[in-house]
């Protein structure tokens, strides 16, 4: 059944990882390289079942492969789950052991954080491998990506206003935002400090009252986020938020946030579209992250990656555009745009070229 799953998704390889002493249990996916090695972060989630785990690593690494490629980026998808608890099941031996996983694969694939990981987790892979990227700072990483992709959801609203209102303003429009994480809290820093009117919601009621009394947003109830009457629905946590229970509850008239998989299925994205929504697709959007850490390859500089960030704005657009040319849903048009690059630089490829990734340049391994 795995093999004909993979076929069908079009996976180039999957690596289970296990080590016992270290209670490691952990999947690699590699979905395609065709652009360049695969990145994409590593999650621990308590995941109820294996394949559970295996169903989310297939989804996000070729998402990945997706994002990379609208965002212009030489890299391919992919992704890594360690399963177990976040908050108790962490330890050195863990991530080291995970980390000579990624290291076997001699820069086919290349880490970084995701949900339920943090800097400290990816120090311990990093004595491992070099192939790890968001790392801190003093090793010649970026650090917390959430900034960048945060700056790069405004740059994405920025495309969306254009499209719907004619208009940049950010400030002139009201905004729902859903979650109110790192980078929820700093998207929202962004839209107040351009004078936007913004309701906030979480799970995490202290990141809220946080926004309230930091920024002054409006605090609404988890479920009451859908009914707010504003101009632009952001949704920064949860996927699968847009669907057919919150359609016709949803006012806005613009859909832009950072999270991932936001429309339930296709036909929600069909349906928007007839509606005259301007639905942003998430993984163009909340490509900044990704950006920032690309970056590391050659040396990180933080004005390059403001600059890479920006063309967010451009990508977005440029979804927008083929979605008119075509006559298609905007989720459609960005699935084009990527699948069409990913042919057009399959092509060139020659046949002696691998997908290894280059040496981290200016970078201090773990000591």
């Amino acid at each position: 059944m795995i093999f004909e799953t993979l076929s069908t998704t079009g996976h180039e390889e999957v690596v289970f990882c296990h080590n016992k002493d270290a209670g490691l249990k952990a999947i690699i996916a590699i979905h395609n390289t065709v652009l360049g090695p695969a990145l994409g972060g590593t999650r621990m989630w308590a995941y109820k079942t294996e394949q559970d785990a295996l169903n989310d690593v297939l989804r996000l690494s070729r998402g990945m492969t997706y994002k990379a490629a609208v965002a212009g980026l030489n890299l391919g998808g992919g992704k890594a789950v360690i399963i177990g608890d976040p908050n108790k099941d962490k330890s050195e031996a863990l991530f080291r052991a995970f980390g000579r996983y990624v290291a076997s694969l001699n820069g086919r694939y290349i880490t970084a954080e995701d949900v339920g990981i943090d800097v400290n987790d990816m120090e311990f892979v990093l004595k491992e491998t070099e192939y790890v990227t968001g790392v801190h700072q003093v090793h010649g990483g970026s650090g917390d990506p959430s900034p960048f992709t945060a700056y790069g959801t405004l740059q994405g609203l920025l495309a969306s206003l254009n499209k719907q209102y004619g208009n940049e303003e950010v400030g002139k429009y009201s905004y729902a935002v859903q979650g109110v994480g790192h980078v929820g809290f700093e998207y929202v820093k962004l839209l107040r400090e351009a004078g936007a009117k913004v309701f906030v919601t979480d799970i995490n009621e202290e990141a809220v009252q946080r926004c309230v009394d930091e920024y002054g947003c409006e605090a609404v109830g988890l479920d009451d986020i859908y009914d707010c009457d504003v101009d632009v629905y952001s949704p920064c946590a949860l996927g699968g938020t847009v669907n057919e229970n919150t359609l016709d509850r949803i006012k806005a008239k613009v859909i832009c946030g950072a999270a991932n998989n936001q429309l339930a299925t296709d036909e929600i994205g069909d349906e928007l579209t007839r509606r005259g929504l301007v639905y942003a697709p998430d993984y163009a959007v909340n490509a900044g992250g990704l950006m920032n850490v690309s970056i590391e390859f050659d040396g990180y500089n933080r004005e390059r990656a403001m600059r890479m960030m920006r063309g967010i704005y451009y990508n977005v657009g440029k979804i927008f555009q083929i979605a008119d040319r075509d006559n298609i849903p905007t989720y459609k048009a960005a699935d084009r745009m990527a699948e069409e690059r990913i042919a057009a630089i399959g092509k060139i490829k020659l046949p002696h070229m691998g997908n290894v990734a280059p040496r981290f340049l200016g970078r201090t391994r773990g000591q």
